[in-house]
C-alpha cells in the first residue's frame, strides 16, 4: 500500500465544512492506503492560544476524528508532540532550506505584511519546514490537501530533493491528492469559507444539537433574486449543503420552485435542518460516549505515537548518519 499523512491542528470544533471538505476523504483512504493522521499541536502554538485549553482541544479532536469514522485499527493516529522527531528533522531540513522560499510562501506574506510587517513570528516563517518535516518523517506517498496547501507540498517536494541531491536518495517526493474542491461557506456571510475561527454562528459543528442546528439553519439568508436563473450567495449555499444531505430528486423539485419563485425557504430550512440532524446523528452518538471515555483514548493516541516514534526513529537515524551527525 501507499502510504498517506495528513494532520489536522487542535484549534476547535470540527465543522461541516471540514468533515465534507476532507475528513471524509481521509475516511476513504485510511481502506486504500497505510494511512497516518496526526494531530499537529506543534503546527497550533505558531499562533496566539491559550495553553490552558489546549490539552482539552487536543483530546477533543482525537474525539471527534475517531467518531467520525477513521478506524484505530487501519490507521496509525497520535498527537505530533508526542514524537519529538518532528522538531528535530524540522530544524536538520531548515538548514537547507532558503529563507526566500518561505518568504515567498502565501500564507506568511498574508500575516506579516502592513502592521505586522516585521513583528510577525519566526513559527510563521518555518511553519512550511514543520509541515515538510512531518511528511518526509515517514516517507509519505500521498498527502491530501486542499488546493491552498498545494504550495506547501510542493516546497515538501523541493526540500526532499534538495536533500537528495546533496546527501543521498532518502526522501520520495510526496505527491499532492488533491482532494474535492468543496467549499462550504458560512452560514452567516455566504461569500466566506466556513470556518472555526467565525462566530459560532457560522458554522455547524458535528457536535452541534439538533435544536441548534435548526437554529442556525433557520438564520441563514435566504433572500432571492426574484425568481430565475440567478441565486443569491445565500440561497446557493442553501442548495450546496441541500445538495450533500437531501436526495436529488427532492433537490431538484425545490430548485424548479426556485426557478418559478415559489419556493418557501422556511420550509427548506426544516427539511435540510433534520437532514443534517439524522445524518449526525451516529457522530454525536459515538463522540458522546468516548467523552466519557478519556482512557481508551488516550490508549488510542499511545499506541499510535509508539507506533509512529518507530518509523520516526529510524528515518531521523538515517538522516543524521548521510548529513554525518553521530
Amino acid at each position: 500500500m501507499a502510504k498517506v499523512f495528513s494532520g489536522v491542528q487542535p484549534s476547535g470544533k470540527l465543522h461541516l465544512g471540514n468533515y465534507l471538505g476532507a475528513f471524509r476523504q481521509w475516511i476513504d483512504l485510511q481502506s486504500t492506503h497505510e494511512a497516518m493522521y496526526c494531530i499537529v499541536d506543534l503546527h497550533a502554538v505558531t499562533v496566539p492560544y491559550d495553553p490552558k485549553t489546549l490539552p482539552q482541544r487536543t483530546f477533543e479532536t482525537a474525539v471527534d476524528l475517531l467518531s467520525i469514522g477513521l478506524d484505530p485499527k487501519k490507521i496509525t493516529l497520535f498527537v505530533q508532540s508526542q514524537v519529538h522527531e518532528h522538531a528535530e528533522l524540522a530544524w536538520l531540513l531548515g538548514t537547507i532550506t532558503p529563507l526566500g522560499e518561505l518568504e515567498r510562501m502565501t500564507q506568511f506574506k498574508d500575516k506579516s505584511h502592513g502592521k505586522a510587517k516585521g513583528t510577525a513570528l519566526t513559527g510563521l516563517l518555518t511553519y512550511p519546514v514543520l509541515m515538510a518535516a512531518d511528511i518526509l518523517l515517514y516517507k509519505a506517498d500521498v498527502v491530501p490537501v486542499g488546493e491552498d496547501q498545494l504550495q506547501h507540498i510542493e516546497l515538501a517536494r523541493k526540500i526532499a530533493r534538495k536533500f537528495n541531491n546533496q546527501f543521498g536518495m532518502t526522501f520520495p517526493e510526496p505527491r499532492p491528492h488533491l482532494m474535492k474542491p468543496l467549499r462550504i461557506m458560512s452560514l452567516e456571510d455566504p461569500e466566506k469559507k466556513m470556518s472555526k475561527s467565525d462566530s459560532e454562528k457560522g458554522y455547524i459543528a458535528l457536535s452541534d444539537e439538533p435544536s441548534m442546528i435548526e437554529k442556525k439553519i433557520k438564520a441563514m439568508p435566504s433572500a432571492t433574486a426574484g425568481g430565475g436563473s440567478v441565486m443569491t450567495p445565500g440561497v446557493e449555499n442553501i442548495f450546496a449543503l441541500m445538495r450533500e444531505f437531501i436526495d436529488v430528486a427532492t433537490v431538484e423539485q425545490y430548485i424548479e420552485q426556485e426557478r418559478k419563485g415559489t419556493i418557501q425557504y422556511g420550509e427548506v430550512k426544516r427539511v435540510l435542518a433534520e437532514a443534517i440532524a439524522d445524518s449526525l446523528a451516529p457522530f454525536r452518538e459515538k463522540r458522546a460516549k468516548l467523552l466519557k471515555r478519556k482512557g481508551t483514548v488516550a490508549d488510542i493516541l499511545g499506541d499510535g505515537a509508539k507506533k509512529a516514534r518507530k518509523q520516526a526513529e529510524e528515518t531521523l537515524a538515517e538522516v543524521k548518519e548521510k548529513m554525518g551527525i553521530v
